[in-house]
């Protein structure tokens, strides 16, 4: 197949190009460097938005489009293709293969509202790193959100599963986190309604891709946290936890200064009210 991946370990056969996206941010604690992880936000709150039900009253969840259905011989899918690469004005072809199977770019959106964890960056010399491999054995890793609406290109084929691309996206921006917290969504629009569906892991994105056409209207790709119901906080590390703490405590300074703020100008409003009234 074309444009392969020739590495030795199990990385899946694709290749990644096009509009990668990182995030920078701040580090949320200056004496981090006597901690294992720092922290890294682009963020303005540590607390996801909540979603009033009538934001979201048009969005139907887990509902199969008409190209989940569908089962396509090796002449359709060749026809489709022809189909598929006139309708769009890029370079991003779908190209066919002899053994049946084709390859092409996906576009896969970010709407992350947890931070991903990366490897720290290694600093200092010799001493600084034998001190960090002394530190219980933990390994330094750096959090942070990916910038809202970032978005990748990937390169794959028809047999790329929805599991591959996950590792392979977390791979692309060194993301260490386990590949199960996340799963790929397909989201489309048809008659005023928005469709959402979690794709298994055994699913092929690209040959969802094809049967939808080039319209991301039609179908496109997002990743999103796997939605299991509430946080598992058992689940990060004790460097999180704690950078996570300190965040919260931060916050709820600011916001009980924000209502300190707001009270005292409405008593210094009614005050001049009162001292430019009149009596009776």
């Amino acid at each position: 197949m074309p444009n392969e991946a020739s590495s030795s370990d199990k990385t899946p056969s694709f290749e990644m190009t096009w509009g990668s996206s990182t995030s920078s941010g701040y580090c949320t604690d200056e004496d981090s460097d006597t901690e294992f992880e720092q922290y890294f936000t682009a963020r303005t709150s540590f607390f996801p938005k909540i979603r009033k039900a009538t934001v979201n009253a048009n969005v139907k969840q887990d509902e199969q489009t008409e190209c989940d259905k569908q089962e396509l011989s090796a002449a359709d899918i060749q026809q489709k293709v022809k189909a598929y690469n006139a309708q769009i004005n890029s370079n991003l072809f779908m190209n066919m293969n002899k053994d049946g199977s084709y390859t092409g770019f996906i576009k896969v959106q970010f709407k992350l509202a947890r931070p991903v964890s990366v490897p720290s960056p290694k600093k200092g010399g010799p001493d600084s790193a034998s001190a960090g491999k002394r530190a219980s054995g933990v390994k330094r890793r750096t959090s942070f959100y990916l910038p809202k609406d970032a978005s990748k290109h990937l390169h794959i084929s028809s047999r790329t599963s929805a599991r591959e691309v996950i590792e392979a996206l977390l791979k692309k921006f060194t993301v260490v986190d386990n590949p199960a917290k996340f799963a790929v969504f397909e989201r489309s629009e048809r008659h005023d309604q928005v469709y959402i569906r979690k794709l298994s892991d055994s699913e092929c994105p690209l040959q969802l891709r094809l049967c939808a056409g080039p319209n991301e209207k039609v179908l496109n790709f997002v990743l999103k946290e796997n939605e299991t119901g509430e946080v598992n906080w058992h689940a990060f590390s004790m460097p999180e936890l704690k950078n996570f703490l300190r965040i919260l405590h931060r916050e709820e300074e600011e916001h009980v200064k924000q209502i300190v703020q707001r009270y005292a100008l409405a008593r210094t409003k009614m005050q001049e009210a009162l001292t430019g009234s009149t009596p009776g």
